[in-house]
């Protein structure tokens, strides 16, 4: 029997506890854990674990794993619901988790209630607000976790008002009280601010000691509504995400809102309306364990044997194809790119394999957007979308890793909206397709960017981004020391190298979050690259028109290091339209002609020498420029992108 006591689970290292222990949970429940059946919606209580990144939301989901018995010391591991190595290494969560956990809570006669806890540990990463919008949506709670040392962050807010839309209860909550830097009173008071209540009810929490995790999940059994639902209602299940196994097929999470779910019935996804049996269906706890069925407020999978995820897509409801819901449930707004950069195979035989590999995370990441594209430099590739530059950066690495692929990755740049004298409206996601002729308006997009940091860096933080073009929208103290200020930024001005500045700028106490609010007109150009006078589309930018020259300077500069030199002088001029900005000329190199000749008449070295004139000019006219494989990688990629294909060469 598994005992729910804190002395069977102690976690590493091992010390005496404080909190007296729980009841053990009888036989029964146990039995039903291993093979559940529905658990009444009164003892089910659903919940997410929200905070910025590094916070320790991991952490005090592994103690909370160990508290609760569903894993026991010898099988535990740091950060165990995150399943992938990069997730591992970098010490980040990327995709949200689910879990079941058993809580025992003695009532006042004596009796021992068996709760089911159904947590959700979610990403913390503005990237990945995506996954953090479709876990609250399975929720009706949400533990707002803060670090006693670095206090309230940029995510903790996004995070705090995405619960507070979906109508979640906030429990706060204070993690690394252990640390010597920790100021849990400072802080408390902030949080209490924000989510309105007493600082003495924000509870004090350690996930690496496990000290105060016990108090904090009977709070969740006290505080956290339990589900409702209709059970006597034809079956209603909302889709939060689908993961792709490659012996079982699509694996399925869901929670049901109303009715019941049984394994080997008909189910029916009503968007798409395509039928499917139910092979297998149980819980996370915390590996998949059938059951006979889940009922209304309860989060499982759902296995059916389907290879395809769009038959199985996020924010679709399920029903019974028996007897089928007359409504679904409200949808998820599919994701939008924020970020769009050319994904290449250096080596172009590898092309199917690169299609092949994005089609098969495309099943794991329902963010991913992607589109065949050719371009003269690099040859066949696909533009990808992305929600930001991690996410660009962890899907290009599990390409690398996953499907073992050599990579080049564009420079990341945004969509812009052309429109043109004649009213037409031209959509560009590469600069090869900005149009020519007359433009009346361009149109990129522009971002709500929240700020916070020490107030010693405001001046800091403004002038930074007062030269991204950014407008204040407001600035708010949240204590004396921290300040909270509202931008309003154009994207293109941020993707780059914006965080890293803030960061640097403020010795690293800054934190970002953003969010996409629409489109605003702008001076923007497109600055061509000529060489001998010749349109290389590939090493085209759009820029504003007042970074311009600087931009068509630093190009020129690097393609004269990049390109060798040829027989002859090359120019190489950046240009708007028909208005050269830059200019910089690749020397020419002198083959020396004279070198077989030892001694002699000197008519005999001069008519050698009138000839290569000759050979020179006539090059000149018809020569074309060799531009290398390697510096077209070093100019189109980003840095640490160009370095890699160059290692890999």
């Amino acid at each position: 029997m598994v005992h729910l006591s804190p002395t069977a689970t102690t976690c590493e290292p091992p010390r005496a506890w404080s909190e007296p222990p729980l009841s053990p949970i009888p036989s029964a429940a146990l039995n039903a854990r291993i093979q559940p059946a529905a658990t009444p919606p009164e003892l089910l209580r659903n919940f997410c674990i929200i905070a910025h990144i590094d916070h320790g939301k991991s952490t005090l989901a592994d103690r909370m794993l160990q508290l609760t018995g569903v894993v026991d010391d010898r099988a535990m591991r740091a950060q165990y619901l995150d399943r992938m190595d990069i997730e591992r290494e970098r010490g980040i969560t990327i995709k949200s988790q689910a879990v079941r956990m058993p809580w025992g809570v003695t009532g006042p006669t004596g009796e021992v209630a068996a709760y089911a806890l159904n947590m959700i540990d979610t990403p913390g990463h503005v990237d990945f607000t995506y996954e953090v919008s479709r876990s609250l949506a399975a929720c009706e709670g949400a533990v707002l976790l803060v670090d006693a040392a670095q206090g309230i962050e940029a995510q903790t807010l996004a995070n705090l008002y995405l619960a507070m839309e979906n109508d979640l209860q906030i429990i706060p909550v204070l993690n690394k009280i252990d640390l010597p830097a920790a100021q849990p009173e400072k802080y408390a008071e902030e949080i209490a601010g924000l989510v309105g209540g007493d600082p003495a009810d924000v509870l004090r929490v350690s996930g690496k000691t496990g000290a105060g995790v016990l108090e904090l999940l009977d709070r969740i059994v006290e505080l956290v509504p339990a589900p409702q639902g209709d059970a006597a209602a034809p079956a209603r299940a909302m889709i939060f995400d689908s993961v792709y196994d490659s012996y079982r097929g699509v694996v399925t999470y869901v929670r049901v809102v109303d009715g019941h779910l049984s394994p080997r019935e008909k189910i029916v996804m009503m968007s798409t309306r395509a039928t499917h049996e139910l092979l297998e269906i149980g819980v996370i706890s915390p590996e998949p364990s059938p059951t006979k069925g889940l009922g209304v407020g309860e989060v499982g999978y759902l296995i059916t044997g389907v290879k395809d995820v769009r038959q199985s897509k996020v924010g679709d409801t399920v029903t019974n194809a028996s007897k089928p819901a007359a409504s679904a449930l409200a949808e998820y707004h599919d994701p939008r790119p924020m970020v769009f950069s050319g994904l290449y195979p250096l080596d172009g035989s590898d092309y199917p394999v690169l299609r092949d590999a994005l089609d098969k995370l495309k099943l794991n990441d329902a963010a991913l957007v992607y589109e065949p594209e050719t371009s003269v430099a690099l040859g066949f590739g696909f533009r990808v979308g992305f929600l930001g530059l991690l996410h660009l950066e962890i899907v290009r690495e599990r390409l690398e890793r996953e499907f073992d692929l050599a990579l080049i990755s564009t420079a990341p740049n945004v969509v812009y909206e052309v429109t043109m004298e004649d009213r037409g409206v031209i959509t560009v996601t590469n600069p090869s397709e900005f149009p020519g002729g007359k433009i009346a308006e361009v149109r990129e997009p522009v971002v709500k960017a929240t700020i916070l940091c020490p107030s010693e860096f405001i001046g800091s933080v403004m002038e930074l981004c007062q030269t991204r073009r950014g407008d204040l929208q407001g600035m708010d103290y949240l204590s004396a020391e921290r300040v909270e200020m509202r931008y309003m930024l154009p994207l293109a001005e941020i993707v780059f190298d914006f965080f890293d500045q803030l960061k640097s700028k403020t010795r690293g106490y800054a934190s970002l979050d953003y969010e996409p609010v629409g489109e605003q007109a702008a001076a923007l150009v497109k600055v061509d690259i000529l060489l001998q006078g010749e349109q290389v589309d590939a090493f085209s930018a759009i820029v504003h028109k007042d970074k311009a020259y600087a931009y068509g300077v630093m190009m020129a500069g690097k393609l004269k290091d990049l390109i060798p030199r040829q027989q002859f002088e090359v120019p190489i001029q950046a240009a708007i339209g028909a208005r050269v900005i830059a200019r910089e000329t690749i020397r020419a190199m002198r083959k020396d002609v004279l070198a077989k000749c030892y001694g002699g008449d000197i008519s005999r070295k001069r008519k050698l020498l009138e000839k290569q004139k000759e050979g020179k000019k006539r090059m000149k006219t018809i020569g074309r420029v060799d531009v290398p494989q390697e510096a077209f990688i070093a100019a189109l990629s980003s840095d640490d992108s160009g370095k890699d294909a160059k290692a890999k060469k």
